[in-house]
């Protein structure tokens, strides 16, 4: 179910806050207050929807600052929240904004990029309502071009038509029964070949169609901000004076089909409407996820031609506040975008932040470091989860992987210890050690390995005890 935003055709989740955590609780390990943070901004999104629309420009949202270290949650909470909801998210990194003056990325490009991102959305959401209608008229263009109509044609000069009596088809060389039974025999042709081409027996065939260029719409151009990125359609600008070019390819039937099903469903629908739809989705619906905050905070450099922190900070500040940004889609607002800003902060905190900035976000949020019992619940608990994913690639190749209490216990006792003894790197260490665990299974697979692999503790020990004891080189491998 969805609520329908005054003035919009975009839908907020329905979802309560506790059908939210449960749901994030599918894929995250851990985290509560990060949870419940982030599911109550979503709520309120809602909340505000069912407002009058004069009080729904007042109601700001509160963006929210994940405090912790890498590897604990921050981005996939981020993530997992916008899919959840079908919400345009963008993941972007502060470092990679510079002040204005300086050659580089300005900060309201994160903006240009949340609206590119809506806009794919709800052009795959338009496609997606007229699928059925593409279909039957991708069908149509591929039987032309499998069994064009009209082979035969009657040699009459179209200006001699004019003048010819009742009696001129005699001159032609085909009779009326020749012709009709022609036709018959082709329209009995086609349907024989659409009965095919529906029981798909002539997708490996192939057929040449002719296949519009696309032109790459985007040009880099220099402004006092910076380098931005510009569409200019250069098509729509001039009309038919640089029509379209085409390009004839030889692929399979099931190709052509989708290549001009994609052609047909692009066609059907209304553009301008899909940009207007995905600009209001991205001013309230929008997430910009803004990690390492915490490089851009702290004290600037002095000496030498450093970007200033302070600087980026002051550039990203309006846009956080709530701005207006020219696209090539149109202006943008940001007053209702949901902004999630996470750092670690282990040399810098969140009050070396320029105070304007600080207080735009004021729910604060501290992710608490992964314990080994939370690496061994991330093994197996979320939907998608590590063991998961080995056992179903390795069973592609007839391989069954069985994964132990114990062997559990102990891939997580390591993991734990790696990251105590090294840099911790929370659950992104499991993705290592895993890896060289089941290296040589991998690698033997299909062919010199055994149908049934039993990864207990003894087993994890034995391909990993060597690196684990020796500190020098775990550093490097693990």
């Amino acid at each position: 179910m969805g609520l329908r935003i005054a003035g919009g055709d975009d839908t907020v989740s329905e979802l309560t806050p506790k059908e939210i955590v449960t749901e994030l609780d599918r894929y995250i390990v851990g985290q509560q207050d990060a949870k419940r943070s982030v599911a109550v901004a979503l709520r309120n999104r809602y909340r505000r929807g069912r407002l009058s629309s004069e009080l729904q420009e007042e109601v700001m949202p509160k963006n929210i600052l994940m405090i912790g270290a890498t590897g604990v949650g921050k981005t996939e909470i981020a993530r997992r929240l916008a899919r959840l909801v079908k919400a345009p998210f963008l993941k972007v990194e502060a470092t990679k904004f510079t002040e204005v003056g300086y050659v580089g990325r300005d900060v309201e490009s994160m903006v240009r990029d949340l609206v590119d991102t809506a806009i794919r959305m709800v052009r795959a959401e338009e496609m997606e309502k007229v699928n059925e209608e593409a279909d039957r008229a991708a069908r149509r263009r591929l039987l032309d071009i499998i069994a064009p109509v009209g082979r035969r044609k009657k040699k009459t000069n179209p200006f001699e038509a004019l003048f010819a009596d009742s009696n001129a088809m005699e001159d032609t060389g085909i009779t009326d029964d020749e012709e009709e039974s022609e036709r018959a025999e082709e329209r009995k042709r086609r349907r024989d070949l659409s009965s095919r081409l529906d029981a798909g027996e002539l997708d490996d065939q192939e057929v040449e169609i002719e296949v519009e260029e696309q032109v790459p719409s985007m040009v880099e151009v220099f402004s006092g901000a910076g380098v931005e990125e510009m569409g200019i359609n250069l098509q729509s600008m001039f009309g038919n004076m640089f029509p379209a070019k085409k390009n004839k390819r030889r692929v399979s039937v099931a190709e052509a089909r989708a290549i001009l099903h994609n052609e047909e469903a692009q066609k059907l629908i209304d553009m301008d409407r899909v940009h207007r739809m995905a600009i209001r989705r991205a001013e309230n619906e929008g997430i910009i996820f803004l990690d390492e905050l915490d490089k851009v905070a702290g004290e600037d450099s002095r000496h030498g031609p450093d970007v200033s922190r302070e600087g980026v900070q002051r550039d990203i500040l309006p846009i956080v506040e709530g701005t207006t940004v020219m696209t090539k889609h149109g202006p943008v607002k940001t007053d209702h975008t949901l902004f999630i800003a996470a750092g670690a902060f282990h040399t810098s905190k969140p009050s070396d932040l320029v105070p304007e900035l600080q207080g735009r976000f004021p729910i604060r949020v501290e992710m608490h470091s992964l314990s080994r019992e939370h690496l061994r619940r991330i093994l197996v608990e979320p939907h998608s989860s590590l063991t998961r994913q080995y056992s179903e690639l390795l069973q592609t190749d007839g391989v069954f992987l069985e994964f132990t209490e114990d062997g559990l216990d102990e891939i997580a006792l390591i993991s734990e210890e790696i990251n105590t003894s090294t840099e911790n790197i929370g659950a992104r260490r499991l993705h290592t050690v895993m890896e060289k665990l089941l290296q040589d299974v991998s690698f033997d697979a299909p062919d010199d390995v055994q149908d049934h692999v039993v990864v207990d503790a003894e087993y994890v020990r034995d391909k990993l005890a060597a690196i684990v004891s020796d500190r020098d080189l775990s550093h490097y491998i693990l």
